[in-house]
């Protein structure tokens, strides 16, 4: 003991000479309302570093300029840890007194390489504390070092019963702050005492703290033990939104317009209201691509869906690279059976025809046709299902890059919204273009007459609803639909008179999805498509059903028209 009687007194000479060379230098600190994230940049979206509670004071390091964040620093070194949200702590001092600085934590000023920065909240050492400004030791001492840290286990936890909503206050009104799935169990801190709701530890929160509904979870534990809360005002911060989730897949300088943006966001907020969200399981996505411009736009293109007879479109495409003439009659009226009716039993035929007989085969050799024109997460393995005439053998299936649980795609039948589209853009440049994998990748197996053949023959699809009903009346939309029992879909290239796009979209919702969810969207996204093309003469509401739904080849001329060397188009 008697050694650390000098080391302290020299301490406290150091850190009165401090003091009193300082003074004039006010120190700004912030402590935590009740716990808070520390990011690395001003988002609510960029990464966690570390968390603060009640209790300890941290310096106050550098402010934003353009958003209510500011910058704490270590308590020994005042090294940056880490980016707060302004609303959720309180700040002693004057903040106007603080650098302005927009850095991101970890990262170095241009020139200098990067520091390895301290850990928020360890205790200082003697030769820290030695090495020490006055105002940092003032801090350290009034803290105590308080590790920051998340709440101290209580012992109380709830197990979430099905998918439910995360929210950052105590009722439906409060904005979501993430999904809880059925199994996954959160550590409950407090209960509401007006509200049936319980409060967890939830990082992704801006304070580390959000709420479930109790009659949502299974409790385990003494919730009435825990900390009462109260309160019935939780403001979240909104400065910086969350980013939205429709990413731009091409453009001019890698940019969209300002309008084309606003029509993907239109088609998001659109199939938000209906609750198809891809933080969720009932989740949804689309591509759009305006071929005259090259600006396209994709949501939930990180998922594999199930391909359904979507995938029609490359196997019908893929046929076509080994036809070099026109189909004859029997092959011609496979195709339309196909295409048009949307028969499983000719899809199979067809390959079998790519297959040497064997429709397995031929799907694998459309997945490789696929693979090759830059296509790898589309594919399909097996034939259709419910054919009489095929004997089951076991199929391939893939592993892609992208997320093949979250809408439990088909194993062996898989698209996403993007690649989809990117076989549709490729077909028409091919058939109107120039630039097309079609025409560049296949050794001359395409010609432009074959790509407009297939396009053709995919406007003779007639259902009366999904994009049809969202095109007015006389326009040419080549498209294929799909649907099985938790997933629907249609992709389609529509030769509007304001100009040709392409036009993808894809519901999902586990187990069964009611057409009479699925429709109105699809529906409604293919008008608000078609209006933004054609804003001289929109559409004013989606058009009823004008076919009776039944598929008669007799008196259809597709099968002719395929059977022509050219199209007068």
């Amino acid at each position: 003991m008697r050694k650390l009687i000098p080391l302290c007194a020299a301490l406290i000479a150091i850190l009165l000479l401090s003091v009193a060379t300082t003074a004039q230098t006010p120190v700004v600190t912030a402590e935590a309302i009740q716990q808070a994230n520390l990011r690395r940049a001003t988002s609510i979206d960029s990464d966690i570093m570390g968390n603060i509670v009640a209790g300890t004071r941290y310096p106050v390091v550098g402010r934003s300029a353009l958003f209510p964040w500011i910058l704490l620093g270590d308590l020994t070194t005042s090294q940056p840890i880490g980016w707060v949200f302004r609303d959720i702590v309180t700040i002693q001092g004057d903040l106007n007194s603080v650098p302005v600085t927009e850095m991101e934590v970890g990262a170095a000023p241009a020139g200098q390489p990067t520091a390895a920065l301290p850990a928020p909240g360890i205790t200082p050492t003697a030769s820290q504390l030695l090495a020490a400004t006055a105002s940092q030791l003032l801090a350290a001492t009034a803290t105590a070092s308080v590790p920051p840290t998340i709440a101290a286990p209580t012992g109380v936890t709830g197990t979430v019963l099905g998918e439910i909503n995360i929210r950052y206050g105590p009722g439906v009104e409060y904005p979501r702050v993430g999904v809880g799935f059925a199994g996954e169990s959160f550590q409950i801190v407090a209960y509401h005492t007006q509200f049936p709701w319980a409060q967890i530890v939830y990082s992704a929160s801006p304070t580390g703290f959000a709420w479930v509904s109790v009659d949502l979870i299974e409790i385990t534990g003494n919730l009435f033990s825990l900390t009462p809360v109260s309160q019935t005002s939780f403001n979240l911060p909104t400065l910086t939104p969350t980013p939205s989730p429709v990413d731009i897949v091409s453009g001019i300088d890698g940019s969209v317009s300002p309008e084309f943006r606003a029509l993907g966001e239109s088609l998001w907020e659109m199939m938000q209201t209906a609750s198809f969200d891809p933080a969720t399981s009932r989740l949804g996505g689309f591509y759009l691509k305006n071929l005259q411009t090259g600006e396209a736009l994709a949501l939930g293109d990180e998922f594999a869906f199930s391909g359904m007879s979507l995938n029609k479109i490359a196997i019908l495409t893929a046929l076509y690279r080994l036809l070099d003439r026109p189909p004859d009659d029997p092959t011609a009226l496979t195709i339309a059976e196909a295409m048009v009716c949307s028969e499983n039993i000719s899809t199979n035929e067809m390959l079998a025809m790519m297959g040497g007989g064997n429709p397995y085969e031929g799907a694998n050799r459309v997945s490789e046709f696929l693979q090759s024109i830059g296509l790898q997460r589309t594919f399909i393995f097996t034939p259709y299902a419910n054919d009489p005439f095929i004997t089951p053998q076991a199929p391939r299936t893939r592993i892609t890059d992208v997320n093949q649980q979250a809408a439990q795609p088909d194993p062996f039948n898989q698209i996403t919204v993007s690649e989809l589209g990117a076989l549709l853009d490729g077909i028409y440049q091919c058939g109107y273009g120039t630039d097309s994998p079609l025409l560049s990748q296949t050794n001359g197996a395409f010609t432009p007459d074959e790509c407009r053949h297939i396009l053709n023959t995919m406007s003779y699809n007639k259902i009366g609803n999904f994009i049809e009903s969202g095109t007015a009346s006389g326009v040419k939309v080549a498209h294929k639909h799909g649907w099985i029992e938790d997933t629907h879909g249609d992709a389609a290239v529509v030769f509007s008179p304001g100009g040709a796009y392409v036009f993808v979209i894809v519901l999902h919702n586990p187990s069964y999805l009611e057409f009479a969810e699925s429709e109105p969207i699809v529906e409604e996204g293919a008008r608000l498509v078609y209006n933004y093309f054609n804003p001289d003469a929109p559409l004013g509401e989606v058009r009823p059903p004008d076919v009776d739904g039944t598929c008669n080849l007799l008196a259809s001329p597709v099968v002719a028209e395929m059977q022509l060397f050219e199209l007068s188009e």
